[in-house]
């Protein structure tokens, strides 16, 4: 396939696993020799995250101030102005000059939708990295609009892509994920004890967790379980990394707050608990590494690309027992638990501090971190691209 310009839509510039997973598909998709282009509204004005290896385009959105207006006013004000951003972004047919224009959530395939029925471009694919259950039906809304709207579905786990076999009665191609193995690696960097420093850990053992407080990262069950596991080890520290979200998760974090509270564990740089906010990214290979386990028991995920970044740092992972998880790992290669249960998520600590089980896990995590390539998903998409950058056809609803 010769080169194609592919303008590729993500909701923010902040380290979230679906812009990662954006960014990273970009980069391959330059490697493979086309111009893939990543979008996002940038309110702030600080850019992306990280440094990118691909052309980035922060699309001029409200200013902090206005913003933070429409985030007052609700979730549904800020989507429809972040839409709205993408509307006048590509309001005329030069800003539209791409081969295939693909969206990865449902801010971005609205605003796709929109210039398809205005006629300023043919179509667009959409990745559908999760499903969200949305009770506003605004949201709802847009989040089927998006996804109805497209010309090619793709989705990172079989788990998404029969829900959308099931419920659409259409196939979605499985592009999976990937790790960028000359970042995450299992060798220790001087860059290690800076965030040890930073973030006051201890000798241990740390446990981290990524994402933030939110309900579908199960944050509640891992501060329940790490509770637990302080009784046995009394010096432990949890970490609470990242956390930058489009949504409101306020009221579900003051909860975990209060669990913490009344578990008397305290928040702070070198306390119990350890809230980082959002993590540079090249800072979080480090962080990883100073972990002896990631806890990742979430109820729902699109794929969960820390695991795969866990892993090839070297670091024991649980999960939870479940798909997709069970999609792409083996019990060799981490540990599956009931995230509805504390007590087993507390157990599958413990056992991760065991010699012979991290042992395994790390010698396994690596393997298996090593068979899921950029290069490799980048490849998967190429067959929706062309199909895409062909004649326009119907959408998969009338």
């Amino acid at each position: 396939m010769t080169g194609l310009r592919i303008a590729i839509l993500t909701h923010s510039t902040n380290p979230r696993g679906g812009v990662a997973h954006c960014l990273s598909l970009a980069e391959a998709l330059c490697a493979l020799g086309h111009e893939a282009v990543v979008h996002a509204p940038d309110p702030t004005g600080r850019g992306f995250f990280r440094a990118a290896a691909c052309p980035t385009v922060t699309v001029a959105a409200k200013a902090p101030k206005a913003a933070e207006a429409a985030e007052a006013a609700g979730t549904v004000a800020l989507v429809r102005a972040r839409i709205e951003d993408y509307l006048r972004h590509f309001a005329t047919p030069a800003a539209c000059d791409f081969d295939v224009f693909h969206a990865h959530d449902g801010i971005g395939g609205n605003a796709l939708a929109t210039l398809k029925h205005r006629r300023l471009i043919p179509g667009f694919a959409r990745t559908v990295h999760h499903i969200d259950s949305f009770s506003d039906p605004v949201l709802a809304e847009w989040q089927d609009r998006s996804i109805r709207e497209a010309r090619r579905l793709l989705c990172v786990s079989r788990t998404w892509g029969d829900w959308i076999r099931d419920d659409l009665g259409v196939e979605a191609d499985v592009v999976g994920n990937g790790v960028d193995l000359s970042a995450y690696r299992s060798e220790p960097a001087e860059a290690d004890a800076v965030v040890r420093a930073r973030w006051g850990l201890g000798a241990g053992p740390v446990v981290l967790s990524v994402g933030g407080f939110e309900a579908r990262k199960n944050t509640a069950g891992i501060v329940a379980a790490f509770a637990r596991l302080r009784q046995r080890h009394p010096t432990a520290q949890l970490v609470v990394a990242g956390g930058a979200s489009l949504l409101d998760h306020a009221a579900y974090r003051a909860r975990c707050r209060a669990a913490l509270s009344a578990a008397g564990l305290t928040v702070g740089p070198g306390a119990a608990v350890v809230e980082t906010g959002p993590v540079p990214q090249a800072e979080m290979p480090a962080l990883y590494r100073l972990a002896d386990v990631l806890a990742f028991p979430s109820w729902k995920e699109g794929f969960g690309l820390c695991v795969l970044e866990a892993m090839a740092c070297g670091t024991p992972a649980l999960v939870s027992r479940q798909p997709p998880f069970t999609e792409y790992l083996t019990p060799a290669d981490a540990l599956f638990v009931d995230p509805a249960d504390p007590d087993d998520i507390a157990d599958a600590m413990a056992a991760a501090l065991v010699p012979d089980t991290r042992a395994r896990l790390r010698a396994s995590g690596l393997t298996r971190a090593a068979a899921h390539s950029w290069r490799g998903c980048a490849e998967r998409h190429l067959d929706a691209y062309a199909a895409c950058a062909r004649v326009p056809q119907e959408p998969i609803h009338a």
